[in-house]
C-alpha cells in the first residue's frame, strides 16, 4: 500500500508540474498576439509604477511573406510581457518606426496580394497594437526609395519624413530604442 500511496503522490506531482509549464499563452494588452506565458521563478520584472517610452525602428523584413512577421509580432509581446508584470496599457508609450525591409509588412491587402498572393497577414497585427496604443509610422524616404505611395499603404499607419528623423526626434525626449 506504501509503494502505491507513493506512486499516486508521484504521479500527481508530475501531473501537477506538467500543468503549471504548459499553461496557455496570454494577451494582456494586445489581444489574440505576442502570446506570452508568466514566469513565476522570475525575479527581474517591469516595474508598473512606471511610464515605459519605447522607440522601435523595425527594418527586418519578414521570413515567409505567408505567416505574420515575427518582428511585428515581436512587438506586440513587448506591451504583453509588460502587460503580464502589471504595467497598465495607459503606462505603456510605443511607438514603432517601419522601413527597409521591414516595409512590406504595412503594404495594404490589395498591394500586399499583388506581390505575394495572400492577404497581408500582418494587417490583423497591426490593428491591434493600434488598439493597444501603440503608434505605427512608415519611412516616407524607405517608399519613395521602393516607389510606394500613400495607397499602397495601410490606413493603419502614418508616414513620416524618415526613420532617422523620427528616431533622432523621440529618443532625445526620453523614448528607449529598440531594433527589430
Amino acid at each position: 500500500m506504501n509503494r502505491l500511496l507513493k506512486a499516486a503522490l508521484f504521479s500527481a506531482a508530475l501531473l501537477l508540474t506538467h500543468l503549471t509549464f504548459a499553461q496557455s499563452a496570454q494577451f494582456p494588452l494586445v489581444k489574440g498576439f505576442g502570446g506570452i506565458y508568466e514566469v513565476p521563478d522570475a525575479t527581474e520584472r517591469p516595474d508598473p509604477s512606471l511610464e515605459y517610452k519605447i522607440i522601435v525602428d523595425m527594418s527586418t523584413g519578414a521570413d515567409d511573406p505567408k505567416q505574420i512577421s515575427r518582428w511585428v509580432d515581436n512587438i506586440a509581446r513587448l506591451m504583453n510581457l509588460h502587460g503580464l508584470a502589471g504595467v497598465p496599457q495607459e503606462r505603456m508609450h510605443v511607438k514603432v518606426v517601419v522601413h527597409g525591409g521591414a516595409i512590406f509588412t504595412i503594404l495594404n491587402n490589395e498591394e500586399y496580394q499583388k506581390r505575394y498572393e495572400v492577404d497581408n497577414p500582418n494587417l490583423p497585427v497591426f490593428q491591434a497594437l493600434k488598439d493597444a496604443g501603440v503608434d505605427i509610422y512608415v519611412c516616407g524616404q524607405s517608399m519613395r526609395a521602393r516607389s510606394l505611395t500613400k495607397p499602397q499603404i495601410s490606413p493603419l499607419v502614418e508616414i513620416a519624413h524618415s526613420a532617422l528623423t523620427t528616431i533622432t526626434t523621440y529618443v532625445p525626449q526620453g523614448y528607449t530604442l529598440l531594433k527589430f
